[in-house]
């Protein structure tokens, strides 16, 4: 990936799109740039947070341990996407650990020449708060997965935003491991696994790193129907 790709892909991230070119491009030109293997730490839960990421390839996961080691996930992200800002403007130590769960590039601008350019120009802070409420939608958006979905639809749905078609069938790709998915969508693994058999009436069909859909517009409506009413049919 050369130097222009690499500044196309972070110009078109959420935190920068909206950025006139001057502001962007100063940002970028003072950026450096990070190559990780999976299974590498990208921060710890605790280090004090100094500069925004931007990923521009590969996959990262966001995750905290509990007292007793078990880990949740709290989100992953992908090309294109930033994470960090919040605390890296506000140089507070890390909520969470990062970690890189493919071989990932990352773009690290530092906070403080952000910082610096908010502050000559306070009506771009705008585009910061848009960062950051997509963050916290997200977050609303997992939350309200857990409540109000079976696992099957979780994984229905994860599934579907996989797909780079709109109708008909579909083979996607998984882009991490079943253990992360699982975390991610807020199962354990053996529940991942009974909600891949679950899929099957809906048409699709997992082995190893793909998944196999017979008809995307099916899987839309096994993951918009209402738990409800399977419930109220066995009473």
């Amino acid at each position: 990936m050369d130097k222009a790709e690499r500044h196309n892909i972070a110009r078109d991230s959420l935190l920068l799109r909206s950025l006139p070119n001057a502001v962007a491009d100063r940002l970028l030109s003072d950026a450096t740039f990070r190559e990780i293997t999976r299974g590498e730490t990208v921060f710890l839960h605790g280090e004090r947070a100094q500069v925004i990421h931007v990923v521009l390839d590969g996959w990262v996961k966001l995750y905290r341990v509990s007292p007793n080691g078990n880990e949740a996930v709290v989100n992953v992200f992908t090309r294109g996407h930033s994470f960090g800002e919040a605390v890296a403007f506000r140089q507070q130590p890390y909520p969470v650990s990062a970690e890189a769960v493919s071989d990932c590039t990352l773009m690290l601008i530092a906070a403080r020449s952000f910082i610096s350019i908010l502050e000559q120009n306070p009506e771009l802070s705008l585009a910061v708060i848009a960062s950051t409420f997509q963050h916290l939608h997200d977050l609303v958006a997992q939350v309200e997965q857990i409540k109000a979905q079976t696992g099957a639809q979780r994984v229905a749905d994860f599934l579907l935003r996989l797909c780079n078609c709109q109708t008909g069938p579909c083979e996607v790709t998984l882009p991490y491991d079943k253990a992360l998915i699982a975390g991610r969508l807020g199962m354990k693994p053996e529940s991942l696994s009974r909600a891949f058999s679950k899929l099957k009436v809906a048409g699709v069909c997992v082995s190893r790193h793909h998944a196999k859909i017979e008809d995307i517009k099916l899987l839309q409506e096994y993951a918009e129907k209402d738990p409800a009413d399977s419930w109220s049919k066995s009473l």
